[in-house]
């Protein structure tokens, strides 16, 4: 035999244990090489790849035979694709492309979610090697789970990852369904660390507006808070500015507040999941350390980094205690923790909603905009508007059967 003989094995039919094991021993009786192979199984209906290559010496009829007779006894569909060697030659040179993974997040994912960001993909010359569905099994009654998703990992050198990010984001806004577009690298699937923002992300409230009801000027400091948190107004200025409207405030009113805060859906299940498999965590907030302190301390956070509230004769003065924690502080802070426990900032995952943090959203390996502000959503690299906060576990590749409650 002159050549080599690359044949590709298509198999489908019913799943059953053994099926791969009993294909595999009659090609190892003619010592035939496996070049690549690959299987999804389906509610429980298997389709499986083998690229195979005969051995010079040998001749592919006695294999050809004996494979087929051994489908057959199985009860599954097999079919033989001889390959050009040339055509093979261009798919080895082709594994240096870059490689992406696409997360699509969703209440419930639609044929039309996947038509229109496949139809993205195709535009921008990717190409999808595999779907997984990352989310639970989906009953036919009762109860439906709470979030789906489905995970796709593409290849090509794409015309323009912007043009994709900005597609996806309008695909998003009209669909109601979060779209993440991550290359898929060594550091994807070994993130590290997480550094939250707290309020409007770890907690479901802006802790100096509550406080401001308090004091009786609401309206006043919330106005204030929704245009620093969409880059209107310097945070810097602007926390000044309501925090003197809070002077004299009892200290008291910190824990009435605290008692009051709810967390954010999915906050508990996302951190004791990250905590189970190693990660370090982080609050890093514009906010302040009394309820960061507290939050820590229920969730099992590693390290808070918040403003502390200057309280003299037990009232609020108006001031902090050290410098301000603004965005430019945050992305700090966030190179300080990544440095102190010796993780590269592209292992690190950040999470906020305001504009001021952007710096550590753009920092960060991975950088999140969870239910965040128009502006916050254009500028951060992903977002998530639909799901609760433990939704990033499948952007890390984590399935609902790996994870806990």
């Amino acid at each position: 035999m002159n050549s080599q003989e690359l044949i590709l094995i298509h198999v489908t039919g019913g799943d059953k244990p053994g099926l791969t094991a009993a294909l595999t021993e009659v090609l190892a009786r003619y010592g035939v090489d496996i070049l690549d192979m690959g299987q999804v199984v389906i509610h429980n209906f298997l389709t499986l790849g083998i690229l195979i290559r005969i051995p010079r010496e040998s001749e592919s009829a006695p294999i050809v035979k004996d494979v087929l007779f051994k489908a057959h006894e199985m009860g599954i569909s097999l079919r033989m694709h001889p390959l050009d060697e040339a055509k093979y030659s261009e798919w080895v040179a082709a594994q240096g492309k870059k490689r992406y993974i696409v997360t699509l997040l969703a209440r419930q994912i639609s044929a039309n979610h996947i038509s229109r960001v496949a139809a993205v993909l195709a535009e921008n010359e990717l190409n999808i090697d595999t779907i997984h569905r990352l989310s639970g099994r989906v009953p036919l009654q009762g109860d439906a789970p709470r979030q789906a998703c489905v995970e796709c990992s593409v290849r090509g050198t794409p015309t323009s990852e912007k043009a994709i990010r900005e597609a996806f984001m309008s695909i998003s806004a009209e669909l109601g369904v979060d779209i993440a577009f991550q290359e898929d690298d060594v550091f994807r699937r070994n993130r590290r660390l997480v550094c939250f923002d707290m309020d409007s992300t770890l907690i479901q409230a802006e802790v100096i507006d509550e406080l401001a009801k308090r004091a009786g000027v609401g309206a006043e400091v919330a106005a204030i808070t929704e245009r620093a948190m969409r880059g209107e107004l310097d945070f810097k200025q602007s926390l000044k500015k309501r925090l003197s409207l809070l002077k004299g405030l009892p200290e008291t009113v910190l824990e009435e507040v605290a008692q009051t805060l709810p967390q954010t859906e999915g906050a508990e299940r996302l951190i004791s999941n990250l905590k189970r498999v190693g990660y370090q965590t982080a609050i890093i907030s514009g906010g302040f350390t009394y309820f960061g302190k507290r939050l820590a301390k229920q969730l099992g956070i590693d390290y808070v980094f918040a403003n502390k509230l200057e309280i003299k004769n037990g009232a609020l003065t108006g001031n902090v205690v050290g410098d301000i924690v603004d965005g430019e502080m945050k992305a700090e802070l966030l190179k300080s923790v990544a440095a102190a426990e010796g993780i590269s900032l592209k292992q690190v995952i950040a999470v906020g909603d305001g504009a001021n943090d952007l710096p550590m959203l753009h920092l960060a390996g991975l950088g999140v905009a969870f239910h965040a502000k128009p502006k916050v959503k254009q500028d951060a690299g992903h977002s998530i508007s639909t799901m609760g906060l433990d939704s990033i576990l499948y952007l890390i590749g984590v399935r609902d059967r790996e994870a806990l409650g």
